[in-house]
């Protein structure tokens, strides 16, 4: 009896990874038959239910879906995966005629392509997001960046619906690059009930951008030049461990010529140790 509960064990989760894999390769006629003989077997299955909500939805069957999702509530009130589908499902169902032209050309980001990278990849939010189109969409979705001729950058539904805006600062920036031969790949990172998160991947750096970064680090990521002395006696105690009350009792440790050599020679030992901000040694902390 133990076995033949491991056996079905295994071949659930089994079962599940494919189903997941069908999702993700956009296969969703697959994905309803495999999550419908999951359930067949295991009836209070949650993920199975959502999971076939999903691949419902995409395939346009809102009325299925529904139901699915339904079912999942049933099983566990909670769900907050299920709730926000039938959430969604009820904001399509006024944007159905749309359906049928956005699922002609419905792609998938490949899972590797979500990697992070420093300078070549950005999670950004999405300026004047309309909801209505990108209910439509869900997490993985391909997305076009078309550029207007105010020299706005707008994602666009791989069947050319607009849905908003790229923030202006960065659409200028990416504009520019692009002009010079940079090319992006772009998807839906996340959706909530009122915005959108773009990934945004640069494919291609043209060899007249060499050396430019697509998407710099920002002012609070990169590394201060200048570093408060006390801040860096801090790094600094935790391996001498000082009395604090010694510098707090110093009338001079403020002072303009102590925070000077403080922090030349405080800063090196921080450096060595991988202790200051934008220092590639955060391993220490880590463990």
């Amino acid at each position: 009896m133990v076995f033949q509960a491991e056996d079905r064990t295994r071949s659930k989760k089994h079962h599940a990874d494919v189903a997941i894999q069908m999702a993700l390769q956009g296969q969703w006629e697959q994905a309803v038959d495999l999550n419908r003989s999951i359930l067949e077997s295991f009836p209070a299955d949650v993920d199975a239910c959502n999971r076939l909500g999903k691949a419902l939805t995409e395939l346009g069957r809102f009325a299925d879906a529904r139901d699915s999702y339904m079912k999942a509530i049933e099983i566990d009130p909670l769900n907050l995966i299920a709730r926000k589908n039938l959430s969604r499902l009820a904001t399509l169902g006024k944007t159905a005629p749309k359906k049928k032209s956005k699922k002609a050309a419905n792609r998938k980001l490949s899972p590797e392509m979500f990697i992070e990278e420093t300078g070549k990849t950005i999670i950004t939010e999405l300026a004047q997001p309309d909801m209505d189109i990108a209910n439509q969409l869900t997490a993985g979705d391909l997305i076009e960046l078309v550029r207007d001729k105010k020299g706005n950058l707008s994602p666009r539904t791989m069947a050319g619906e607009r849905f908003g805006d790229v923030e202006s600062r960065l659409a200028q920036r990416l504009v520019k690059l692009m002009d010079g031969g940079n090319k992006y790949v772009a998807a839906i990172s996340s959706l909530r009930e009122d915005g959108v998160k773009l990934f945004i991947r640069e494919t291609l750096q043209d060899s007249s951008q060499v050396g430019k970064l697509s998407f710099p680090a920002t002012v609070t990521e990169s590394v201060r030049p200048y570093t408060k002395s006390r801040l860096v006696r801090t790094d600094e105690d935790d391996s001498s461990a000082p009395d604090d009350s010694d510098e707090a009792a110093d009338p001079a440790a403020d002072s303009d010529d102590e925070d000077s050599s403080d922090t030349s020679e405080g800063t090196l030992a921080a450096r060595s140790r991988g202790r200051l901000p934008g220092a590639d040694g955060d391993d220490e902390n880590d463990d």
